[in-house]
């Protein structure tokens, strides 16, 4: 019966906190406002634990048989389940309101709060996130974390030709806009009516804090310039990064490379990530310790990792943002031929940092990830990229949480890894089936290595999976682990 379906939702958005008990009544009309709905009997039961998307689902259901919800695919789906929660979150202002009375009393509590009340409106889709494949991988270079990105739902034929046929609009800007904050959404752009953002202020300028719609780690926040303006690494980006450790230092905070290949997905829009969550990265030491000529406090060095990372710490953040900007600059215009490191051709910068920030023991922590997005005939995607014979497994751009030691492959991989693992189990010919051609070379290499049996055979393929994204890392890496690369790199270092 859909009254049940609507007194249960009405249920959760009491006991989540998104209404009060006043609102009750209210909550109910405002449910049958959006499912095009005249009448309702209460059924006066108490409904225990109540799973937020089989009650969607049971109310989508209704709404499509009626003829209310027109198409039955997840596009149109998720645009009329965001409406419906977001008749039942609450209006930006109490939201900040909240946010702002809990962070006077601690920054964790607000945070806590905000990124609870993101998954209670279902802004994040718990359901989906639980989705992802997840492990971890032991390397040299410690735990290494592996996901099989599956919550991003694929778009249907319908709404990709809707989508055609729509005039172009610039609003919001991007998906990264503040104007998101209670867009309706359309086929070609995500409905929003249930997302909140946060004021903050980072370095004197207007900012807002939100959390990712599709969760990599936990507390995956993005932390998002009020003005669409172009990323840009340099002094003031550190400044920023660090302001906001300062005020939130229970999360780490980074950004995504400014240039192209080496850089992230939206460009166009000035953001970090951040989060609570510790990377391989984060865990892993530094291995060649390394003083800075006039910045003998600095704590600082190579870190043990596979791409070419400079760590600086110390107490003071405007002696760092000094430190980290002396070393964007002298990396911006350096070129070594030796080590194929150009800082420009034919016009084209190559060189830029990917940097992440972090408090630890007290001390602000900078480390600076030097990126070069030169291409080669031999390497046209990349020469500091996943080569050609990794694409198999990782073929997309590194970016920052990649940087960091957390693997987004596609969901591809899901149905491939999986006949990888029953091919080597059965004997099957790997080279005989779509699924597993791509990855025949590889698997082949490494079957030898195992007692295979069906028991151990994906978990297996898993591990081999993440030891090959500790060479794609490798890959992307400017100086090699080596002591011709050690030596490049510490040239590079006595330049500044």
């Amino acid at each position: 019966m859909i009254d049940a379906a609507i007194s249960k939702l009405a249920a959760y958005a009491l006991r989540t906190g998104l209404i009060q008990e006043s609102e009750y009544a209210w909550a109910v009309n405002t449910i049958l406002d959006v499912l095009k709905l005249d009448g309702y009997t209460d059924p006066g039961q108490d409904w225990g634990d109540i799973e937020l998307a089989p009650v969607l689902e049971e109310l989508l259901d209704d709404a499509h048989a009626r003829g209310v919800l027109a198409e039955d695919s997840v596009v149109y789906r998720d645009l009329f389940d965001t409406e419906l929660m977001g008749r039942l979150t609450p209006r930006p202002a109490q939201v900040i309101e909240k946010f702002q009375t809990l962070y006077r009393e601690d920054p964790q509590k607000a945070t806590d709060w905000y990124y609870q009340f993101s998954q209670d409106t279902n802004y994040i889709r718990r359901d989906r996130i639980a989705k992802d494949m997840q492990w971890k991988t032991e390397t040299e270079y410690g735990e290494l974390d592996i996901t099989i990105n599956l919550s991003k739902p694929e778009k249907d034929p319908k709404a990709i030709a809707a989508a055609r046929n729509l005039p172009a609009s610039n609003y919001p800007r991007c998906q990264l806009c503040a104007e998101n904050e209670g867009y309706a959404g359309r086929v070609n752009h995500p409905a929003r009516q249930n997302h909140r953002v946060v004021p903050i202020t980072i370095n004197g300028s207007p900012w807002f804090l939100q959390y990712s719609p599709y969760v990599y780690y936990n507390e995956h926040c993005i932390c998002l310039n009020s003005v669409h303006t172009p990323m840009k690494i340099d002094r003031a980006c550190f400044g920023k990064l660090l302001d906001f450790v300062r005020q939130f230092p229970h999360y780490f905070v980074g950004s995504n490379a400014d240039l192209p290949i080496v850089g992230g997905s939206i460009l166009a829009h000035d953001h970090f990530q951040g989060g609570r969550y510790t990377f391989a990265m984060e865990r892993t030491p530094i291995e060649t310790p390394f003083t800075f000529r006039g910045f003998e406090d600095v704590e600082a060095g190579i870190v043990k990792w596979p791409m070419s990372v400079v760590r600086i710490a110390g107490a003071d953040p405007d002696q760092l943002v000094e430190l980290a900007d002396r070393i964007l600059t002298a990396w911006r215009g350096y070129t070594d031929e030796e080590a194929v490191v150009y800082a420009e051709t034919d016009g084209t910068p190559h060189n830029t940092i990917t940097p992440i920030a972090r408090m630890r023991d007290g001390k602000f922590e900078l480390d600076l990830v030097l990126r070069n997005n030169l291409t080669t005939e031999e390497h046209p995607l990349g020469l500091y990229h996943p080569h050609a014979e990794l694409h198999h497994i990782k073929k997309e751009n590194i970016g920052l949480i990649e940087v960091m030691g957390l693997a987004v492959l596609p969901a591809r991989l899901k149905e491939e890894l999986a006949a990888v693992a029953d091919a080597l189990v059965t004997g099957a010919d790997l080279r005989a089936s779509e699924l597993t051609e791509k990855h025949a070379d590889w698997a082949e290499a490494f079957r030898s290595k195992y007692d295979i049996t069906r028991d151990n055979a994906l978990d297996v393929v898993q591990k081999e999976t993440g030891l090959v994204f500790a060479k794609v890392l490798e890959h992307a890496g400017v100086y090699k682990r080596n002591a011709e690369g050690k030596k490049a790199f510490l040239r590079f270092l006595n330049t500044i």
